[in-house]
């Protein structure tokens, strides 16, 4: 049996996808190898793979014990997506993104959600036989798509009206995810209903902090803000949407997007080079605020194009399903260890 120790912190902070990824990953190893693979959490005990998921110093330190075995480094996130996310003076900056990369560089094989950061990496000296692509991946029985009768007892639960077209938005509260231009269509269509669900989960060190908190306390009238939501009520909020806009500037491969996709919640995504590799055809791309209202005008007059998006979010779906990718990571530790 394979020893495998995960080491991560991703739940401390509620409301980011890095905890919901590492949560999917664990509870898809247990529950499908649990005769092939002994994972254990944050433990210094001799492991034939130690896989980081958090960059904390403490991790850091570990990685020169040779108790860790193979180590390997899941990307979340490198200093370019780290703009607009957080408000960090310099010279503090300069010094965490240099860290973030040298504790990439301690590990002996690094794992990232888009292949469009190879190259990122490659360019801060680590090499590319080095970094294997591996996409997110959610939970069916934790996301799944509910019947128009249960959408209907949904939104009387939550207080939300049956007869107005639902734009749903999730993620941080913060500058890089596009927050502002979600509000603005909402001021421009007054008549949608907007529900943004997600918080502030790095309080006042988010980037943009004081204008958004502004906006949090007084939205606009059909725009609500119902906080951080508990992973497993997040279906929910899917099954209440007849859209999911995720305005952001930035990202790696948002977990929110294949949640969505597993609800069939028909998705709007700006239009950035970073999803091209990987969702390509499944979502409806929009280049900035005005386009995005554009097209939302044109869902909401045209069924046919939205059930259009919606088929298609069972395609992709299918192809990042939980059983598709559960034999990619099983492949993976094996080969890893025969590397260690």
């Amino acid at each position: 049996m394979l020893k495998i120790n995960m080491f991560s912190t991703a739940d401390k902070v509620k409301g980011q996808g890095v905890g919901s990824a590492y949560d999917e990953l664990i509870a898809m190893l247990k529950q499908y190898f649990p005769k092939d693979f002994q994972i254990t959490i944050n433990s210094y005990a001799r492991a034939d793979i130690s896989h980081y998921h958090t960059i904390n110093p403490s991790f850091y330190l570990s990685t020169f014990s040779k108790k860790r075995g193979r180590k390997i480094g899941y990307v979340h996130f490198i200093p370019e997506t780290l703009e607009g996310s957080l408000k960090i003076p310099q010279p503090f900056k300069g010094v965490f993104y240099k860290y973030v990369i040298a504790f990439y560089k301690r590990m002996d094989h690094i794992v990232v959600v888009n292949p469009s950061f190879i190259p990122k990496l490659e360019k801060y000296g680590i090499p590319s036989e080095r970094i294997t692509y591996i996409p997110n991946f959610v939970s069916p029985t934790e996301f799944y798509p509910a019947d128009n009768q249960r959408k209907r007892e949904l939104r009387a639960t939550h207080g939300y009206k049956q007869d107005r077209f639902t734009v749903l938005g999730s993620g941080q509260i913060q500058t890089r995810k596009g927050v502002l231009d979600f509000v603005e269509l909402a001021k421009r269509n007054p008549s949608v209903q907007f529900i943004w669900t997600g918080g502030f989960s790095f309080g006042k060190i988010t980037e943009g902090y004081a204008e958004l908190e502004k906006i949090v306390k007084d939205p606009p009238s059909n725009l609500a803000f119902p906080g951080i939501i508990d992973r497993q009520k997040m279906v929910d909020y899917y099954n209440m949407a007849d859209l999911f806009i995720l305005p952001s500037y930035n990202e790696l491969f948002p977990m929110s997007v294949l949640e969505a996709f597993a609800t069939n919640t028909p998705v709007m995504l700006r239009d950035l080079d970073l999803y091209k590799s990987i969702i390509d055809g499944y979502y409806l791309p929009a280049k900035d605020v005005n386009e995005m209202n554009e097209q939302l005008v044109g869902l909401i007059t045209d069924d046919t194009k939205l059930n259009e998006l919606k088929q298609v979010t069972k395609t992709a779906s299918e192809r990042y399903s939980e059983s598709h990718l559960a034999k990619v990571w099983y492949d993976f530790y094996r080969q890893q260890a025969e590397e260690g």
